[in-house]
């Protein structure tokens, strides 16, 4: 009986407070979580495999120790995959990046050029914006990942100096260069040698990776590799 009553418990949670899809709002059924059946097999999908060029790899040619970058969803104005990101960022659903990091961390521990990360670093948000938000929303998406990989996770080595307004109205160049020299690495040597897997939720035009990368670029013989939550098509980027 006593073993019997969480699940009465949950249960009575479920009812009163049902769990809602992020994508199109419908209550979600037993064995559904974070999108319902429809909506999940709706995503659209990044065209990102890791052993060939791709859409995302072409945003870092010229930065030399990027060596392969991908993305787990395109991401459409509108679109579902727009919605998840925004309930993660600005609704403090931290269960969506959790689960995308599970979800594309399974796929990423088939990519052979991916073993033998050693560590996992998400883009690091100024510590002003980290208070005022709570949590960085690539946090639990870097973590589930590093635990996929078997690398290390750190959110301390990578650092952002300054904060900046919205670059959503910039092209790529004013982007780089509003950007590039906020970001600094606080124990180098920890990272001297090392296969790193740099994370972020959303590639635009890939400005703010360059400026991570330009900053771990210092590091002698760093090779670094990119994934994403969502990368936005070409036809999306701002003018």
């Amino acid at each position: 009986m006593r073993c019997k009553i969480p699940k009465v418990l949950n249960a009575l949670d479920s009812f009163l407070l049902p769990a809602l899809c992020f994508g199109c709002n419908a209550h979600l059924y037993r064995g559904e979580h974070i999108l319902c059946v429809f909506c999940r097999n709706e995503l659209p999908l990044a065209d990102c495999n890791f052993e060939e060029e791709n859409p995302a790899d072409r945003l870092f040619y010229g930065q030399r120790v990027v060596i392969k970058a991908g993305a787990l969803l395109q991401f459409e104005a509108g679109g579902t995959t727009q919605k998840l990101i925004h309930h993660l960022k600005y609704r403090g659903q931290q269960q969506v990046g959790e689960w995308l990091g599970t979800w594309y961390g399974g796929l990423l521990q088939h990519e052979k050029v991916l073993a033998g990360i050693d560590w996992v670093l998400p883009v690091p948000l100024h510590p002003r914006k980290r208070r005022r938000r709570g949590f960085n929303q690539c946090d639990r998406f870097g973590r589930r990942i590093a635990t996929c990989l078997g690398a290390r996770y750190s959110d301390r080595l990578l650092l952002r100096s300054r904060s900046g307004q919205t670059q959503t109205a910039r092209d790529r160049w004013r982007r780089f260069e509003h950007i590039r020299g906020v970001f600094s690495v606080a124990e180098p040597g920890l990272l001297a040698g090392a296969r790193v897997l740099l994370v972020d939720d959303v590639i635009t035009t890939g400005a703010t990776l360059d400026a991570c990368c330009e900053a771990l670029g210092a590091i002698p013989e760093i090779q670094i590799y990119i994934a994403a939550m969502a990368l936005v098509g070409s036809r999306q980027f701002p003018n």
